[in-house]
């Protein structure tokens, strides 16, 4: 009975083939808007959860104060008031793992006829750990290197291939603001950060060597600002307030006084642009939702429409036998298989699009089983549901109002 009613809803739909493939279009452009919108959405939100990652977890930076000079305010980072021994105090409070103290600047760097201007980072080396940044080649400099102030170097992976191409690159010497540096290892790269930085534009050197060799300092042991990284981030809101607490303490601020640093919580920051890229890609997936309801509206008129032509082929049915249940299934199964088909169209022809975006648009894109899988189920549904109503009224008719009908 099943292969019957089935062959019977097949040949009915044979019988005009472009209605059947007009009506099917709309669930095949439902499906594939679906498809490709979800695959932009969840590509959107893998980029800036690649971006976060590479920032570091649970990560604070920590700003010195801004200078004011002839009623003009400096930005944060001007004013000399944040120390190492700082760094120190806060490696001590529970919840931090681990603080990198960081004088950073500007410099030209040459290597043979090659230069090349870029940010030189004077730090220690707990700032590897605390951004989670391997070494694509030779090796880290030590705390040794910071107390002697050695003039060695790490290169990110851009300022590698500017000034050396594909030649090899630990062991040779470059030259930083005119001193001589050699260059013990390559950072991996990271790419751009959340605020489309080249995060691989950057050299480190020991922190001693900046402030004493490359940049200088206005005092003793200055820096500009502190990466701190908490133990986890179930303690973040409160290892930020102990952070407050204690810098306002050591630089004897009163109460009521504005504090001459700035804690920047990173990992808040990274939260709130990930649900940011979360909430747009549900967006662009209701966006795309409404033309599967416009499918399904589509099905449901054309599936009444032939209901109305073929209603004297309903009353013979009747006529000689024909149960209710076995017009509804007849009708049903019509409406299955445009929604089935159609989605299975629509299901491949999205994968394409969302192919097709990526290699165009060098857009990150990812198609996942699970949102595939969810969007042709969605779209079934749908389908079904909207064929059921004219199904439902042709089981319905009266056999004698069905044979007297024109």
């Amino acid at each position: 009975m099943f292969m019957t009613l089935l062959s019977q809803a097949w040949s009915a739909m044979g019988a005009n083939k472009l209605r059947t493939f007009l009506t099917m279009l709309g669930m095949v452009i439902g499906v594939s808007a679906v498809v490709v919108m979800m695959a932009v959405g969840q590509g959107a939100q893998y980029s800036v959860q690649q971006s976060i990652e590479s920032m570091g977890s649970n990560m604070f930076i920590v700003l010195s104060g801004s200078t004011t000079a002839g009623g003009v305010r400096a930005g944060g980072g001007a004013a000399p008031t944040l120390t190492v021994a700082d760094g120190d105090a806060l490696a001590e409070l529970p919840g931090i793992l681990s603080v990198a103290p960081i004088h950073p600047g500007s410099a030209q760097i040459v290597y043979a006829s090659n230069n090349w201007n870029t940010s030189v980072f004077g730090t220690t080396p707990s700032y590897l750990d605390i951004r989670n940044w391997p070494l694509e080649a030779g090796v880290p400099f030590t705390d040794s290197d910071v107390r002697s102030a050695t003039r060695v170097a790490l290169l990110g992976k851009t300022v590698a291939t500017t000034l050396f191409g594909d030649d090899e690159v630990v062991g040779k010497t470059i030259r930083i603001r005119n001193s001589p540096f050699v260059v013990v290892g390559v950072l991996a790269s990271k790419g751009q950060s959340l605020d489309g930085r080249d995060q691989d534009d950057t050299i480190l050197i020991p922190l001693t060597t900046a402030q004493r060799k490359v940049f200088g300092t206005q005092f003793q042991g200055s820096v500009r600002m502190l990466n701190v990284q908490a133990s986890d981030a179930k303690v973040m809101d409160a290892a930020e307030k102990s952070m407050n607490e204690l810098l306002r303490q050591r630089h004897r601020i009163r109460e009521g006084m504005d504090s001459d640093f700035t804690v920047r919580n990173l990992t808040a920051l990274a939260n709130s642009a990930a649900e940011t890229t979360r909430i747009m890609s549900l967006l662009l997936g209701a966006i795309a939702s409404v033309s599967l309801l416009v499918g399904g509206i589509g099905i449901m008129n054309i599936m009444l429409v032939s209901v109305t032509e073929r209603t004297r082929e309903i009353g013979i049915r009747m006529a000689i036998g024909a149960r209710e249940r076995d017009i509804l299934l007849q009708f049903l199964f019509e409406a299955i298989i445009i929604s089935l088909v159609g989605c299975l169209i629509g299901l491949l022809l999205g994968i394409g699009g969302a192919l097709l975006v990526n290699i165009l648009a060098k857009t990150a894109v990812i198609i996942s089983g699970s949102s595939a899988l969810i969007a042709f189920g969605v779209a079934a549904a749908v389908g079904i549901f909207f064929g059921f109503y004219p199904a439902r009224k042709a089981a319905q008719l009266d056999p004698i109002e069905a044979l007297r009908y024109q």
